[in-house]
Protein backbone atom coordinates (compact mmCIF):
# COMPACT_ATOMS: atom_id res chain seq x y z
CA UNK A 1 0.00 0.00 0.00
CA UNK A 2 1.20 3.19 -0.74
CA UNK A 3 0.77 6.82 0.90
CA UNK A 4 0.79 10.07 -1.30
CA UNK A 5 0.91 13.16 -0.12
CA UNK A 6 0.59 15.21 -3.15
CA UNK A 7 -2.09 15.69 -6.05
CA UNK A 8 0.66 14.53 -8.71
CA UNK A 9 1.51 11.28 -7.04
CA UNK A 10 -2.46 10.37 -6.92
CA UNK A 11 -2.97 11.00 -10.11
CA UNK A 12 0.12 9.22 -11.69
CA UNK A 13 -0.68 6.21 -9.83
CA UNK A 14 -4.55 6.26 -11.06
CA UNK A 15 -3.08 6.60 -14.13
CA UNK A 16 -1.15 3.80 -14.26
CA UNK A 17 -3.98 1.85 -12.48
CA UNK A 18 -6.38 2.93 -16.20
CA UNK A 19 -3.70 1.94 -18.17
CA UNK A 20 -4.00 -1.14 -16.30
CA UNK A 21 -8.02 -1.28 -17.09
CA UNK A 22 -8.38 -1.35 -13.28
CA UNK A 23 -11.31 0.16 -12.20
CA UNK A 24 -10.70 2.66 -9.06
CA UNK A 25 -13.10 2.95 -6.19
CA UNK A 26 -12.49 6.54 -3.80
CA UNK A 27 -13.33 6.62 0.40
CA UNK A 28 -13.06 10.12 1.15
CA UNK A 29 -13.03 10.07 4.91
CA UNK A 30 -11.49 12.60 7.41
CA UNK A 31 -9.64 9.72 9.49
CA UNK A 32 -10.70 8.54 12.89
CA UNK A 33 -11.49 5.63 10.79
CA UNK A 34 -14.25 3.19 12.95
CA UNK A 35 -16.17 0.50 11.93
CA UNK A 36 -18.64 2.70 10.05
CA UNK A 37 -15.90 3.65 8.01
CA UNK A 38 -14.26 0.35 7.47
CA UNK A 39 -17.92 -0.89 5.43
CA UNK A 40 -17.70 1.87 3.13
CA UNK A 41 -13.48 0.41 2.25
CA UNK A 42 -14.66 -2.98 2.58
CA UNK A 43 -17.17 -2.49 0.17
CA UNK A 44 -15.01 -0.33 -2.07
CA UNK A 45 -12.15 -2.61 -2.33
CA UNK A 46 -14.43 -6.10 -2.96
CA UNK A 47 -16.20 -4.05 -5.81
CA UNK A 48 -13.39 -2.17 -7.10
CA UNK A 49 -9.96 -3.38 -9.24
CA UNK A 50 -8.08 -0.51 -7.03
CA UNK A 51 -9.06 1.52 -4.06
CA UNK A 52 -8.00 5.02 -2.57
CA UNK A 53 -9.06 6.30 0.66
CA UNK A 54 -8.07 10.15 1.73
CA UNK A 55 -8.00 11.04 5.13
CA UNK A 56 -8.00 14.79 5.14
CA UNK A 57 -9.73 16.98 7.87
CA UNK A 58 -11.19 19.32 5.72
CA UNK A 59 -10.95 22.95 6.93
CA UNK A 60 -13.45 24.29 4.58
CA UNK A 61 -16.50 22.56 6.49
CA UNK A 62 -16.35 23.47 9.68
CA UNK A 63 -17.35 26.62 11.63
CA UNK A 64 -15.30 28.91 13.61
CA UNK A 65 -17.15 27.53 16.76
CA UNK A 66 -16.81 23.38 15.50
CA UNK A 67 -13.75 21.03 16.40
CA UNK A 68 -11.70 21.07 13.56
CA UNK A 69 -8.33 21.72 16.42
CA UNK A 70 -10.04 19.11 18.15
CA UNK A 71 -10.85 16.67 15.40
CA UNK A 72 -9.48 13.11 15.88
CA UNK A 73 -5.94 12.81 13.88
CA UNK A 74 -4.51 8.98 14.40
CA UNK A 75 -3.16 8.83 11.10
CA UNK A 76 -0.62 6.08 11.60
CA UNK A 77 -3.53 3.95 13.49
CA UNK A 78 -5.86 5.50 10.43
CA UNK A 79 -2.95 3.83 8.02
CA UNK A 80 -2.71 0.59 9.30
CA UNK A 81 -6.19 -0.19 9.05
CA UNK A 82 -6.59 0.83 5.77
CA UNK A 83 -3.33 -1.62 4.99
CA UNK A 84 -5.19 -4.03 6.44
CA UNK A 85 -8.55 -4.09 4.81
CA UNK A 86 -6.45 -4.36 1.40
CA UNK A 87 -6.75 -0.46 0.15
CA UNK A 88 -4.04 0.36 -2.65
CA UNK A 89 -3.23 4.17 -1.92
CA UNK A 90 -4.07 6.44 0.59
CA UNK A 91 -4.06 9.80 0.12
CA UNK A 92 -3.21 12.13 2.76
CA UNK A 93 -2.91 16.05 1.35
CA UNK A 94 -1.74 18.71 4.24
CA UNK A 95 -4.21 21.61 3.70
CA UNK A 96 -1.71 23.47 1.51
CA UNK A 97 -1.61 20.87 -1.06
CA UNK A 98 -5.56 21.10 -1.33
CA UNK A 99 -5.84 24.86 -0.77
CA UNK A 100 -3.64 27.94 -1.98
CA UNK A 101 -3.68 30.54 0.10
CA UNK A 102 -5.64 32.88 -2.62
CA UNK A 103 -8.30 29.91 -2.70
CA UNK A 104 -11.21 31.47 -4.30
CA UNK A 105 -13.66 28.75 -5.94
CA UNK A 106 -16.18 27.03 -3.87
CA UNK A 107 -18.86 24.24 -5.09
CA UNK A 108 -22.46 24.82 -3.56
CA UNK A 109 -25.60 22.89 -4.03
CA UNK A 110 -28.60 24.88 -2.85
CA UNK A 111 -31.92 24.24 -2.01
CA UNK A 112 -31.17 20.56 -0.61
CA UNK A 113 -28.57 22.46 1.70
CA UNK A 114 -30.98 24.97 3.90
CA UNK A 115 -32.48 22.43 5.62
CA UNK A 116 -31.52 20.15 8.65
CA UNK A 117 -28.14 20.28 9.02
CA UNK A 118 -27.56 23.07 6.71
CA UNK A 119 -29.94 25.38 8.83
CA UNK A 120 -27.36 24.73 12.26
CA UNK A 121 -24.05 24.78 10.18
CA UNK A 122 -23.76 28.00 7.32
CA UNK A 123 -21.52 27.05 4.90
CA UNK A 124 -20.66 23.29 5.68
CA UNK A 125 -21.99 21.80 3.05
CA UNK A 126 -20.55 24.05 0.72
CA UNK A 127 -17.09 23.09 2.33
CA UNK A 128 -18.55 19.25 1.30
CA UNK A 129 -19.11 19.70 -1.80
CA UNK A 130 -15.84 21.82 -2.23
CA UNK A 131 -13.51 19.15 -0.99
CA UNK A 132 -15.10 16.46 -2.53
CA UNK A 133 -15.62 17.80 -5.68
CA UNK A 134 -11.83 18.61 -5.22
CA UNK A 135 -11.04 15.15 -4.12
CA UNK A 136 -12.92 13.47 -7.23
CA UNK A 137 -11.16 15.79 -9.85
CA UNK A 138 -7.71 14.16 -8.28
CA UNK A 139 -8.30 10.53 -7.90
CA UNK A 140 -11.04 10.88 -10.94
CA UNK A 141 -12.83 7.39 -9.47
CA UNK A 142 -15.73 5.09 -11.05
CA UNK A 143 -17.40 4.57 -8.12
CA UNK A 144 -17.23 6.70 -4.80
CA UNK A 145 -18.64 5.41 -1.05
CA UNK A 146 -20.69 7.71 1.06
CA UNK A 147 -22.49 6.74 4.50
CA UNK A 148 -26.37 6.69 4.95
CA UNK A 149 -26.01 7.88 8.53
CA UNK A 150 -24.65 11.15 7.10
CA UNK A 151 -27.76 10.70 5.14
CA UNK A 152 -28.24 15.00 3.99
CA UNK A 153 -24.49 14.62 2.76
CA UNK A 154 -25.20 11.56 0.50
CA UNK A 155 -28.03 13.63 -1.07
CA UNK A 156 -26.27 16.83 -1.69
CA UNK A 157 -23.10 14.37 -3.38
CA UNK A 158 -25.32 12.87 -4.99
CA UNK A 159 -26.97 16.13 -6.93
CA UNK A 160 -23.50 17.78 -6.99
CA UNK A 161 -22.54 14.86 -9.84
CA UNK A 162 -25.45 14.43 -11.44
CA UNK A 163 -25.62 18.20 -12.08
CA UNK A 164 -21.65 18.64 -12.79
CA UNK A 165 -21.44 15.25 -14.90
CA UNK A 166 -18.83 14.00 -13.14
CA UNK A 167 -18.67 10.38 -14.28
CA UNK A 168 -18.89 9.04 -10.61
CA UNK A 169 -20.92 6.48 -9.37
CA UNK A 170 -22.08 6.98 -5.79
CA UNK A 171 -23.16 3.92 -3.73
CA UNK A 172 -24.86 4.34 -0.45
CA UNK A 173 -23.58 2.34 2.53
CA UNK A 174 -26.00 1.48 5.85
CA UNK A 175 -25.25 2.98 8.98
CA UNK A 176 -23.15 0.87 11.39
CA UNK A 177 -24.45 0.76 14.60
CA UNK A 178 -23.00 -0.26 18.11
CA UNK A 179 -24.59 -3.23 19.82
CA UNK A 180 -27.27 -0.71 21.73
CA UNK A 181 -28.08 1.08 18.70
CA UNK A 182 -26.17 4.09 18.81
CA UNK A 183 -24.22 4.96 15.13
CA UNK A 184 -20.90 4.69 14.64
CA UNK A 185 -19.42 8.33 14.88
CA UNK A 186 -15.76 9.61 15.64
CA UNK A 187 -17.56 12.27 17.61
CA UNK A 188 -18.65 8.97 20.25
CA UNK A 189 -14.88 9.32 21.39
CA UNK A 190 -15.86 12.69 22.99
CA UNK A 191 -18.43 11.01 25.22
CA UNK A 192 -17.74 10.74 28.84
CA UNK A 193 -19.15 7.23 30.21
CA UNK A 194 -22.52 9.00 31.83
CA UNK A 195 -23.47 10.50 28.10
CA UNK A 196 -22.14 7.29 26.08
CA UNK A 197 -24.60 5.14 28.55
CA UNK A 198 -27.62 7.86 27.23
CA UNK A 199 -26.49 7.87 23.88
CA UNK A 200 -28.69 5.10 22.38
CA UNK A 201 -31.56 6.94 23.33
CA UNK A 202 -31.30 9.19 19.70
CA UNK A 203 -31.70 6.44 18.06
CA UNK A 204 -34.44 4.90 19.83
CA UNK A 205 -36.50 8.15 19.77
CA UNK A 206 -36.16 7.54 15.90
CA UNK A 207 -37.26 3.85 16.04
CA UNK A 208 -40.57 5.24 18.13
CA UNK A 209 -41.41 8.04 15.09
CA UNK A 210 -40.15 5.39 12.26
CA UNK A 211 -43.13 3.07 14.04
CA UNK A 212 -45.90 5.63 13.59
CA UNK A 213 -44.39 6.75 10.58
CA UNK A 214 -44.91 2.95 9.03
CA UNK A 215 -48.88 2.93 10.76
CA UNK A 216 -49.69 5.97 8.87
CA UNK A 217 -48.72 8.83 10.72
CA UNK A 218 -47.87 12.10 9.48
CA UNK A 219 -44.98 13.98 9.09
CA UNK A 220 -45.41 16.27 12.04
CA UNK A 221 -46.95 13.94 13.76
CA UNK A 222 -43.85 11.47 13.31
CA UNK A 223 -41.95 14.51 14.45
CA UNK A 224 -43.69 15.18 18.22
CA UNK A 225 -43.30 11.30 19.16
CA UNK A 226 -39.98 11.32 18.07
CA UNK A 227 -39.19 14.11 20.31
CA UNK A 228 -41.65 13.38 22.91
CA UNK A 229 -39.12 9.63 23.12
CA UNK A 230 -35.60 11.89 23.15
CA UNK A 231 -36.87 13.93 25.72
CA UNK A 232 -37.20 10.76 28.08
CA UNK A 233 -33.55 11.28 27.90
CA UNK A 234 -32.71 14.48 30.06
CA UNK A 235 -28.91 14.83 29.50
CA UNK A 236 -30.09 15.34 25.39
CA UNK A 237 -30.73 18.70 24.21
CA UNK A 238 -32.25 18.36 20.87
CA UNK A 239 -31.42 20.53 17.73
CA UNK A 240 -33.69 19.60 15.66
CA UNK A 241 -36.28 15.99 14.46
CA UNK A 242 -37.49 16.76 10.96
CA UNK A 243 -39.52 13.93 8.86
CA UNK A 244 -38.56 14.86 4.95
CA UNK A 245 -38.71 13.28 1.42
CA UNK A 246 -36.19 10.79 1.05
CA UNK A 247 -35.06 12.76 -2.15
CA UNK A 248 -36.38 16.26 -2.21
CA UNK A 249 -35.57 16.68 1.91
CA UNK A 250 -38.50 19.01 1.95
CA UNK A 251 -40.72 18.39 4.71
CA UNK A 252 -43.56 15.64 4.48
CA UNK A 253 -45.31 18.05 6.90
CA UNK A 254 -49.08 16.41 6.89
CA UNK A 255 -47.55 13.75 4.42
CA UNK A 256 -46.92 9.88 4.93
CA UNK A 257 -44.06 7.57 3.74
CA UNK A 258 -41.26 7.28 2.20
CA UNK A 259 -40.05 9.72 4.73
CA UNK A 260 -36.18 10.29 6.55
CA UNK A 261 -36.48 11.21 10.02
CA UNK A 262 -33.31 12.79 11.25
CA UNK A 263 -31.95 14.38 13.86
CA UNK A 264 -28.98 16.20 15.59
CA UNK A 265 -28.71 16.35 19.36
CA UNK A 266 -26.08 17.44 21.87
CA UNK A 267 -24.83 15.18 24.45
CA UNK A 268 -22.70 18.07 26.55
CA UNK A 269 -20.91 19.25 24.13
CA UNK A 270 -21.17 16.44 21.43
CA UNK A 271 -23.33 17.21 18.31
CA UNK A 272 -24.71 13.53 17.41
CA UNK A 273 -26.20 13.50 14.33
CA UNK A 274 -28.68 10.24 12.91
CA UNK A 275 -31.74 9.40 10.61
CA UNK A 276 -33.90 6.34 9.92
CA UNK A 277 -36.00 5.81 6.68
CA UNK A 278 -39.29 4.60 6.26
CA UNK A 279 -40.02 3.28 2.89
CA UNK A 280 -44.13 2.20 3.80
CA UNK A 281 -47.00 1.56 6.00
CA UNK A 282 -47.07 -1.94 7.73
Amino acid sequence: MRVAKKIDEVRSFVRAARMRGAQVGFVPTMGALHQGHLALIRACVAQNDVSVVSIFVNPTQFGPREDFNSYPRPFEQDVALCEKEGVDLVFAPSAGEMYSPDHATYVEVEGLTAGLCGQFRPGHFRGVTTVVSKLFNIVEPDTAYFGEKDYQQLIVIKRMVADLNFPVRIVPIPTVREADGLAVSSRNLYLSARERRAAPALYRALCEGAKAAAQGASGFEVEKITRQALEKEPLFKLQYVQAVHPETLQPREDQGVPMVIAAAAYLGSTRLIDNIKVEGRS
